[in-house]
């Protein structure tokens, strides 16, 4: 009898010919997918993952020229936009955090308009004030002190960083007591605070791309 054309183990319709779905491959590949994402969505229903609300398309910038902060972590998480998309983020959690010359940018670009800015500045001479602040960051740099560091402990158990401050469960995460970054450089995807009292606040709207850095 001649061999048959598909490989033991690898199941097929009788309508999928030489060429057909192997069943037994598609389900091992889709069910650790599945769980991905029925995992991700108990965890947005707990509250676990970073999206508090739908981000938008657009990723902004954020430069200061110091960094003071006491209860720092930080850990890796996902955002979700309005189509219900899943973004990952590196959130960075500050319990109290002062920033000196603070810039945050974010530029759109129009039809026939072209490319429009919009440039938030403040802290000039009294430092802005966030308390309980979250940052869900794709890029960050700058020159960086941290007091009392803990790298590679489990996000669900961080303890330093604001009360909701903790991710998954089996997820690097770092924390320390207290942080310090000069020339700070960030671009993220959104951010929010228990309280932002921002110093010297101006905000302008201009044509053409005029960002932080």
């Amino acid at each position: 009898m001649a061999d048959s054309p598909h490989l033991s183990g690898e199941l097929s319709t009788p309508e999928s010919g030489a060429g057909g779905v192997r069943w037994r491959r598609f389900a091992l590949l889709t069910v650790p997918a599945i769980a991905v994402t029925a995992g991700l969505g108990i965890a947005l229903a707990q509250g676990a993952l970073a999206a508090s609300f739908a981000v938008s398309g657009q990723q902004f910038k954020v430069s200061a020229s110091s960094l003071e902060g006491e209860g720092f972590a930080q850990y890796g998480s996902v955002d979700v936009n309005a189509r219900n998309e899943l973004i990952p983020v590196a959130v960075t959690a500050i319990r109290e955090a002062k920033l000196h010359d603070l810039c945050q940018s974010v530029v759109t670009t129009l039809p026939v308009i072209g490319d429009i800015s919009l440039n938030l500045t403040a802290g000039g001479k009294t430092p802005v004030e966030a308390s309980n602040l979250f940052v869900d960051a794709t890029q960050l740099s700058g020159d960086a002190v941290f007091s009392n560091i803990e790298i590679g402990r489990d996000a669900s158990t961080l303890d330093k960083g604001p009360a909701e401050a903790q991710g998954m469960q089996d997820l690097f995460a770092q924390q320390a007591d207290t942080v310090s970054i000069t020339g700070l450089h960030q671009t993220a995807w959104a951010t929010n605070a228990g309280t932002f009292k921002l110093s010297g606040l101006s905000m302008n709207i201009s044509k053409g791309k005029k960002e932080c850095f």
